[in-house]
């Protein structure tokens, strides 16, 4: 019996727009032979935006996948696999809330669901915002809302919020700047 995995085979069973599909196969160590699925992901980047009174920026656009508008850290896809995540949570920032900064600084890196897929996210703090403009994708609508950090853990508590890029940097940005 082999006491690591192995993957046998890894087929291309879609190349997407932002995820590719693949059907791998895999040797488990008891020796049995596998079929997992594995979606691959360039990587993406996000931001939360730190206004100076304190005030948190949050985006509010609608999600396909969820058919509804939902409230987020603004953030993006890396343009290449090998993009410096600052640099795209920098463009993103951008992008998303019209405002820019030069005080970015890593807060947290997620895997987002690692039983199937790959995705990574760059999450930074930025402070000290310039007022820019929004500079929104074609099939973007975003509204720019300023909430405090509470106010974000009650939506957090209460099931309004769900996306996990934006629970894991809310509750890791109160704990490290908040609870001091």
């Amino acid at each position: 019996m082999a006491n690591e995995f192995k993957r046998l085979d890894r087929e291309l069973v879609y190349h997407g727009t932002i995820v590719d599909f693949y059907k791998d196969t895999v040797q488990v160590p008891n020796g049995n032979v596998v079929k997992w699925d594995f979606i691959g992901h360039k990587g993406a980047a996000a931001v939360i935006p730190v206004m100076d009174d304190g005030k948190l920026l949050m985006v509010r656009q609608y999600r396909n996948a969820l058919d509804r508008y939902t409230v987020e850290i603004p953030a993006g896809g890396l343009n290449t696999p090998d993009e410096p995540t600052k640099g795209a949570a920098a463009r993103e920032l951008e992008e998303e809330t019209g405002y820019r900064s030069a005080d970015l600084e890593l807060l947290i890196t997620i895997r987002t669901t690692v039983a199937f897929c790959n995705e990574k996210i760059d999450i930074y703090v930025a402070k000290h915002l310039i007022k820019s403009e929004q500079n929104l994708d074609e099939d973007e609508f975003i509204n720019v809302e300023a909430y405090e950090v509470d106010e974000l853990c009650r939506m957090i508590y209460s099931g309004r919020i769900e996306d996990a890029k934006t629970i894991s940097a809310v509750m890791t940005y109160k704990d490290k700047y908040c609870n001091k």
